[in-house]
């Protein structure tokens, strides 16, 4: 092993100790709601590591909150990046080592270690593989660092971007996969799409009955295209990319095989003003309706959990020119449905 790979080799083995210098994370924080608002992802520190500079804007937000926004569920094995690698410039890297290298030696009980492991990491970058940390290029170029989403930390794939910091200059290849790019950015973006509850309008409302068609619509003022746009400017690097969801489907799920979907497949298409499904009129009882369900049992004194999921069609542009489609993501809840029998009464 060579005297870098044998460096290399103490520095990853040490993060069990300290966290490691050079591994950044995403900052997921929180956001706007639908058409507005940025999320921005500081840049600095947050105890030993750094936060990702990508930048969120559009329809962000954090995990489900009370009005029932929630994340894109893509379909098929596909899943946004993990981790990736993002550029800092020479101050910026040798700031980031010099502040992890002075608060692991002067930590109280620090074991030795992991004191020995983040000296000779400082060591490469001031004074061995690379001098001061490239300061005399800064503008020439940048180091590069890996990044991941905290919210994945534990997967596998949080850990595949494993290389440690290296430098690129300007207009050079990165050579490695999932340096950010456009697309990389759009993946991103994907992640952080947040979409409205798909809490369908039901006729009859308060219950419906055993073997009667109940409509089932929703509204095109609330299913309309949705976007975040997802930017970084780093040193020599400033681009950008924006990921839309366009909702093209409703599927419906009543909770019970005792039921009957309309259309069979219970898949209701968009209409062409963007609603789906066809609101309830009265005098209409006797029409199929083109979305909707019936069921053919009682829920007894309980209720049926009726699934409502959206599938979303997902595009993306970005700098340069660049785009093109991402797999198709879904999001939906679950709303109770009381189902009666029909009473008659014999004379």
């Amino acid at each position: 092993m060579t005297s870098w790979g044998s460096r290399a080799g103490a520095f990853v083995t040490a993060t069990a100790l300290v966290l490691a210098p050079g591994i950044a994370h995403a900052d997921r924080g929180g956001g706007a709601s639908q058409g507005g608002g940025t999320t921005e992802t500081s840049g600095g520190r947050e105890g030993a590591s750094l936060v990702s500079k990508v930048v969120y804007s559009g329809s962000t937000s954090g995990s489900r909150g009370s009005d029932g926004r929630g994340a894109l569920q893509p379909v098929g094995d596909w899943t946004p990046p993990a981790c990736w690698y993002e550029p800092r410039s020479a101050e910026q890297f040798r700031d980031y080592v010099e502040s992890v290298y002075e608060e692991t030696i002067n930590t109280p009980g620090q074991h030795s270690y992991a004191k020995q492991s983040v000296g000779m990491f400082r060591d490469d970058y001031k004074d061995g593989t690379y001098k001061n940390y490239n300061l005399d290029k800064k503008g020439e170029g940048s180091f590069w660092v890996a990044v991941r989403d905290e919210d994945r930390r534990m997967e596998p794939e949080a850990q595949a971007c494993d290389k440690l910091p290296f430098w690129v200059e300007n207009g050079d290849p990165v050579p490695v996969e999932n340096a950010v790019t456009p697309e990389v950015l759009a993946e991103l973006a994907y992640n952080r799409v947040r979409l409205p509850a798909a809490e369908v309008t039901l006729r009859p409302e308060a219950a419906t009955k055993v073997n009667l068609p109940t409509w089932a619509w929703l509204d095109r003022a609330r299913f309309k295209e949705t976007s975040v746009t997802a930017s970084i400017a780093v040193g020599g690097l400033n681009i950008q990319a924006t990921t839309t969801a366009r909702p093209v489907s409703l599927r419906l799920e009543p909770g019970t095989p005792d039921a009957e979907t309309y259309p069979a497949s219970g898949e209701c298409t968009i209409n062409a003003d963007g609603s789906i499904g066809e609101p309830y009129t009265r005098g209409e009882a006797d029409r199929t309706p083109p979305c909707g369900l019936k069921y053919l049992r009682s829920s007894g004194d309980g209720t049926f959990t009726l699934q409502a999921t959206i599938t979303w069609e997902i595009s993306w542009t970005g700098t340069g020119g660049a785009g093109g489609d991402l797999p198709d993501g879904t999001f939906g809840n679950d709303q109770a449905v009381t189902v009666q029998e029909i009473q008659s009464v014999n004379r």
